[in-house]
């Protein structure tokens, strides 16, 4: 008898612990949330809805600066910064899935501070959020020029799989698939995926890809000048004009004009 009494037991000791993770995480949710409320501007508020509204139906926002926003996230940040991991990511989750604006910004932010624990797995993840939660290009460059960038950057491998963005049917996801090499091309890396990734893009129609490669193209210009400029003289027939003048924004006066002649 004293085999199931100890799984039984065994079992409510683990219903307890899990029970009390849940109320400290419901605990610091909410103590974010009423942070939020406190700092939510009505005028900042309706700015940012008549913003958001050209990509999303509904969007929910508190209303709040964006610089604030990202302060008040780095103080939240250093109280829970020693949690567990797996702890740190289920607060992303309940962050993000409440749909508002400024929730988002801090679980992408938080993603982005625990980048020294990243692990191949974590791909699935952070794909996962790019394809639920982000409805807008400033969400799409916060996530990638940051979290998914970083982790683009430690394992290289997965920008294979990042590749197939490019023909997804997600105008973000497919912007996404530029951008997300803009943190590693900035040091120096991956100049070839980020050809082979504007090939990709290069004729898409939607202004939101042609300006995330363009950019992709004008971060790597910084490095890369001769190599940018021979890739847009090659492609210029082709390359949409916002593409283009992204591109070249960066290059010499020389290059530019070259690259503006008309054939």
């Amino acid at each position: 008898m004293t085999i199931p009494f100890l799984k039984v037991h065994l079992l409510v000791m683990n219903s307890s612990i899990a029970n009390k993770i849940t109320n400290v995480e419901d605990m610091i949710i909410k103590k974010i949330r009423n942070t939020l409320e406190e700092h939510s501007d009505p005028e900042e508020k309706r700015k940012k809805i008549h913003w958001e509204k050209q990509y999303q139906e509904k969007p929910r926002i508190y209303g709040i600066p964006s610089p604030t926003v990202r302060k008040l996230s780095s103080e939240f940040f250093k109280k829970i910064k020693k949690k567990p991991k797996q702890e740190i990511i289920q607060l992303c989750n309940n962050l993000l899935e409440s749909g508002y604006s400024e929730e988002r910004t801090i679980a992408f932010d938080w993603a982005f501070r625990f980048r020294k624990l990243y692990e191949k797995s974590d791909f699935h993840l952070l794909e996962s959020w790019l394809m639920k939660h982000v409805h807008g290009w400033g969400a799409c460059d916060d996530l990638c020029t940051h979290a998914l960038g970083a982790f683009i950057h430690q394992f290289p491998e997965s920008i294979q799989k990042a590749r197939e963005w490019t023909i997804s049917e997600n105008r973000w996801v497919r912007r996404a698939s530029a951008v997300c090499l803009i943190y590693s091309v900035r040091r120096k890396e991956h100049l070839e995926d980020v050809l082979a990734t504007a090939d990709a893009l290069l004729i898409d129609s939607d202004i939101m890809v042609q300006k995330g490669y363009g950019w992709m193209l004008k971060e790597a210009s910084n490095h890369y000048p001769k190599e940018i400029f021979n890739y847009v003289m090659k492609n210029r027939r082709d390359m949409p004009r916002t593409a283009l003048r992204y591109a070249i924004e960066k290059l010499s006066p020389e290059y530019k004009a070259e690259a503006m002649k008309r054939e």
